[in-house]
C-alpha cells in the first residue's frame, strides 16, 4: 500500500520508454537470474534498488565502526608484486603491445605485477605505525569458477590490530563488526531489508535475529573434525584431521551449533599461509588462525595472529623458498615489531548472509566471474 495518492493535473514525459521491449515489466517479480542478464538496466529493478541502498548503508556503517574505534583507514594498493594468500590464483598485469614498445618489452614495473588478492601485508606495514588500521576495497581472484560462491572481483574489509597476543581479541572485533553493522543496516534500511526477508528468503529474518541475539560459538579445529566424523549425514568430502574444511562441512558445523555463527580456531600448521603464528603445540602442529562460519554461507571471515618472532618467520620462509621475495616483510620484524593480528571479511558474503541471497552475483552491481565481464 502506498501512503499517498496523487491526482495529476498534467503529465509530461521526460524520457519515453517503450514498455513492450523494456525487459523489466512493472507488475512482474522477475527472478534474480533473469535480471542478471541486463547489468545496464537491473538497478531499476526494485530488488536490486533495495540491495544497492543496503550496500551503500553497510559500507558507511563499516567505515563508522572502525573510525569510532580508533582505526586509521588505509588505501592499500590494487596493483601489487606479492601473493598474500599463496594460492597462485592471480591476475597478472601486462601493458598493452603498444605500451610495451616503450619499455623494451620488459615488465612495466620491472617485476611481475598482479591485481591484489588481499591488502593484509600492506596493512601490516601500516600497523607498525598506526596500531589499528583497516582497508575496504576491491580484491581479485583468477579462480575459474562460476559457482554461487565465487567472483573474480569482490570487496574485502580487512583490519590489523597491534599489541594483541590473544586470538580472542581478533574474534571480538569480528563479532562486534558483524553485529554493529547489521543493526545499523536494519535501523536505516528497514523496508529494503524487509523486501528480501519477505520475498527472497522468508526464513532469513529469524536466522538473523538469532545471530544478533546470541554470543558466537567457539570450537577448535580438532573439535570441528570430531563433530563432522560423528555426523549422521554423508559428506562428499570425508572429514579428516589435516584437511581443509569444505563448504558442506562449514554449513553443517553452523547447523550443529544451533544456527549461531561459529569461530573455528587453531588450524593445522601446513594448511595456512606463512604469516600465521605458530602455536608450538606438539605433534598436532597448529597455528593461531580463526575462520568465522555463518548459516547458509560457510566461511565469512578469516584471520589469525601474525608471526612476529623473526626466527620463526625466517625459518618458514626459507623452507618455502620465499626468503628473498619477502625480505621486506622480515624487515618489519627486524626493525621493531609487536604482537599483532588481523582478519578479512568478504563484503558480498556478508550481504548474502544478512539478506539470504543465494547467489553472490546478485549482491554486487556489476558481477565479474569466469567467462563473464559484461560492461
Amino acid at each position: 500500500m502506498q501512503n499517498v495518492e496523487l491526482k495529476a493535473e498534467t503529465i509530461r514525459v521526460v524520457g519515453p520508454c517503450d514498455i513492450w521491449s523494456f525487459p523489466l515489466k512493472m507488475k512482474e517479480r522477475h527472478p534474480l537470474e533473469y535480471v542478471r542478464q541486463f547489468p545496464h538496466l537491473r538497478c531499476r529493478n526494485n530488488t536490486l534498488g533495495s540491495l544497492l541502498r543496503i550496500r551503500s548503508e553497510a559500507t558507511a556503517a563499516i567505515h563508522s565502526f572502525f573510525q569510532d574505534n580508533g582505526y586509521v583507514h588505509i588505501h592499500t594498493p590494487i596493483i601489487t608484486s606479492n601473493d598474500c594468500e599463496g594460492a597462485g590464483e592471480l591476475f597478472q598485469i601486462e601493458a598493452s603491445n603498444k605500451a610495451m614498445e616503450s619499455v623494451d618489452k620488459t615488465h612495466f614495473f620491472n617485476v611481475p605485477a598482479f591485481l591484489t588478492v588481499s591488502g593484509q601485508l600492506h596493512l601490516e606495514v601500516m600497523a607498525g605505525a598506526f596500531t589499528h588500521v583497516f582497508t575496504f576495497g576491491p580484491t581479485f581472484r583468477a579462480e575459474n569458477s562460476q559457482s554461487r560462491r565465487h567472483l573474480a572481483e569482490f570487496y574485502m574489509v580487512e583490519a590489523e590490530l597491534s599489541f594483541t597476543e590473544s586470538l580472542q581479541d581478533v574474534m571480538q572485533v569480528m563479532e562486534d563488526l558483524f553485529k554493529t553493522v547489521t543493526n545499523t543496516v536494519l535501523s536505516r534500511c528497514p523496508h529494503d531489508v524487509e523486501l528480501f526477508h519477505k520475498y527472497i528468503a522468508p526464513a532469513q529474518k529469524d536466522r538473523l535475529e538469532r545471530m544478533l541475539k546470541n554470543k558466537f560459538v567457539t570450537i577448535s579445529y580438532n573439535e570441528a573434525v570430531e563433530i563432522l566424523k560423528q555426523a549422521s549425514q554423508p559428506f562428499s568430502f570425508k572429514p579428516e584431521w589435516g584437511c581443509d574444511l569444505q563448504t558442506e562441512h562449514e554449513k553443517y558445523l553452523v547447523k550443529h551449533c544451533g544456527e549461531v555463527p561459529v569461530f573455528v580456531i587453531n588450524y593445522p600448521y601446513d594448511l595456512k599461509p606463512f604469516y600465521m603464528r605458530d602455536n608450538e603445540d606438539g605433534p598436532q602442529h597448529t597455528v593461531a588462525a580463526v575462520d568465522l562460519l555463518v548459516s547458509g554461507i560457510g566461511e565469512l571471515c578469516g584471520g589469525s595472529l601474525r608471526e612476529e618472532r623473526l626466527p620463526f618467520l625466517e625459518s618458514r620462509l626459507q623452507r618455502l623458498g620465499l626468503a628473498d621475495a619477502y625480505q621486506w616483510y622480515l624487515d618489519l620484524r627486524k626493525f621493531g615489531s609487536v604482537p599483532h593480528g588481523g582478519f578479512g571479511m568478504g563484503f558480498e558474503r556478508y550481504l548474502q548472509c544478512i539478506l539470504g541471497v543465494d547467489n553472490i552475483k546478485d549482491v554486487i552491481p556489476f558481477p565479474r566471474f569466469s567467462h563473464s565481464c559484461l560492461l
